[in-house]
């Protein structure tokens, strides 16, 4: 190519759409249920926040009006209840897509306490690698797979609160009605430090964020 060329050639900003001769990292199934769970999950997570308020567990902890969704406790459980449809359908849709095409058996499996924690030193010194996202790493797979047993127990969880009667036994499940409820806050905040790891990590290498959106 010659200077001239060159110089007319458009330099591609750091933010394009990726080549579609990089390899495909997500499938559009995977970016669809993806972004509809962030959707359901910041409106249930705002709405619980809202309900919380309305009766604490911890007299010492209330979420600012600010967070919360939903401004009195009727708007939250509409907000609330709307959204659960939204994360249980997409959910549901999701662990069966993962399931049939082995995506979850490639991704997550195995998981080892060893490769975990090598994996988790090599993170705290910053030399944990990023370049192949087709690959998660140890503790990628740990915390998928542990947000995944969280979302179970916090839908199981919110099924018990929401109708003790109708759900006895699976309420007597988790201990009667208000451990219950603690069960459910915990796998809130589990969820909520999950989420808190997942999007700094994607400020700190743009570039997954970039294979959520086009995919590669």
């Amino acid at each position: 190519m010659t200077i001239e060329a060159a110089r007319r050639s458009p330099v591609l900003p750091d933010t394009a759409a990726p080549s579609a001769d990089l390899p495909l990292i997500h499938p559009l199934w995977v970016r669809i249920t993806h972004w509809i769970n962030a959707l359901a999950m910041f409106m249930m997570i705002g709405s619980g926040w809202q309900i919380y308020d309305a009766s604490p567990l911890f007299g010492f902890l209330y979420f600012p009006r600010q967070l919360a969704l939903g401004e009195w406790l009727a708007g939250a459980l509409l907000w609330h209840f709307a959204a659960m449809w939204l994360l249980v359908i997409n959910g549901v849709v999701y662990v069966i897509l993962g399931l049939a095409t082995g995506r979850f058996r490639r991704k997550l499996l195995p998981i080892r306490p060893r490769a975990v924690a090598d994996d988790f030193l090599a993170a705290l010194r910053g030399r944990l690698s990023h370049d192949d996202l087709t690959v998660y790493n140890a503790v990628q797979r740990l915390l998928y797979a542990g947000v995944l047993l969280a979302g179970a127990v916090i839908v199981l969880s919110g099924l018990s609160i929401w109708k003790p009667v109708q759900f006895k036994y699976l309420t007597a499940l988790f201990g009667g009605y208000d451990t219950a409820r603690y069960v459910h806050f915990f796998a809130m905040a589990s969820i909520v430090a999950f989420l808190t790891i997942h999007v700094t990590l994607a400020l700190i290498v743009p570039k997954s964020l970039r294979a959520m959106i086009f995919g590669r």
